[in-house]
């Protein structure tokens, strides 16, 4: 695989990362350094990370997991889309209890982003990249992409949220949704 190739491939699989990063920043509002960093971090080291094992076990489960990856991302993506939306719809004299920066969030949206890139890997494996190091440089570069457009979007979404004068939480939930809804369309069709 050429080094182009990697990096539309790259550009491609880091879309969700994005996305989600947007509507994280955008709900933040500020930079939050610590948790931010980890989002950079799990979602380049994620999306590397699904490809090699998409690559690494295509034989042995690719059975079990295609069928079904596209709804566990949906599910993830869509589970926390609902607690973001339900977060915007309290009062504002409440204390906000849904955190898009809690780690947990973190872990679960850099898996339901990369559940994709695991399918990459599989294919990976049928396209003449059967040794370790035939996959060590798009992998490194599928990685690197994601984290850079991670870091992106949280820019794009920080300043974006300090634009807006209404809580974006809510639209952030709705975008969160309609990415699971496209994760299904494209499996689907």
């Amino acid at each position: 695989m050429h080094i182009t190739e990697a990096t539309l491939l790259g550009l491609a699989l880091a879309m969700d990362c994005f996305t989600v990063s947007i509507t994280t920043g955008s709900v933040a509002k500020r930079v939050v350094p610590h948790p931010m960093l980890t989002m950079i971090l799990l979602f380049g080291l994620f999306q590397g990370g699904m490809v090699t094992i998409g690559w690494f076990v295509s034989n042995l489960f690719s059975h079990i997991l295609a069928p079904i990856d596209h709804w566990i991302a949906f599910g993830l993506l869509a589970f926390i889309g609902i607690q973001m939306i339900r977060e915007g719809k309290r009062g504002k004299q409440e204390e906000p209890r849904f955190n898009p920066l809690d780690y947990k969030v973190i872990l679960t949206l850099a898996l339901a982003t990369s559940i994709d890139a695991m399918a990459v890997g599989v294919s990976m494996a049928f396209m003449q990249l059967n040794t370790w190091s035939s996959i060590c440089m798009p992998v490194t570069v599928i990685a690197v992409i994601s984290s850079l457009l991670t870091v992106c979007g949280l820019y794009i979404g920080i300043n974006l949220g300090r634009r807006i004068p209404f809580p974006t939480a809510p639209i952030g939930g709705v975008i969160l949704i309609g990415i699971g809804i496209k994760i299904i369309i494209e499996h689907l069709s």
